[in-house]
């Protein structure tokens, strides 16, 4: 059973940052994407970010382009988000999860999820 846990959430005021980490266990971190969604009342579970197992190759949603950096220690088994210049629209809850897939952006491919973390952006 793989079990992730995140940390790093809490409240920032608008252009602030925050740093999410993600740490997974029990099966070779190296090889599965790691993803980074997250829900926000009346909306969907969007992806944010994916990074395959190498973390040679990376996506970004529309919402996290240009604000957002998704990183890999596989050694640590870890992966982070970076946040910066962070609005209110963003306050939601966040989760990391792991794919059954080397490199994938399907959240249907993710079968493996942390608790979530709060992230509260105040203006």
């Amino acid at each position: 059973q793989v079990h992730l846990a995140e940390s790093g959430g809490g409240l920032v005021q608008a252009g602030g940052s925050l740093r999410l980490s993600c740490t997974a266990s029990a099966r070779p971190f190296s090889n599965y994407a790691m993803g980074w969604f997250r829900l926000a009342p009346g909306k969907d579970r969007d992806i944010l970010a994916a990074i395959s197992g190498s973390a040679t190759s990376t996506y970004y949603g529309d919402s996290a382009k240009g604000r957002f950096t998704i990183s890999k220690d596989n050694a640590k088994g870890t992966v982070y988000l970076q946040m910066n210049s962070l609005k209110p629209e963003d306050t939601a809850v966040y989760y990391c999860a792991q794919s059954t897939n080397y490199y994938s952006t399907i959240r249907g491919s993710y079968d493996y999820w942390g608790q979530g973390t709060q992230v509260t952006v105040s203006s």
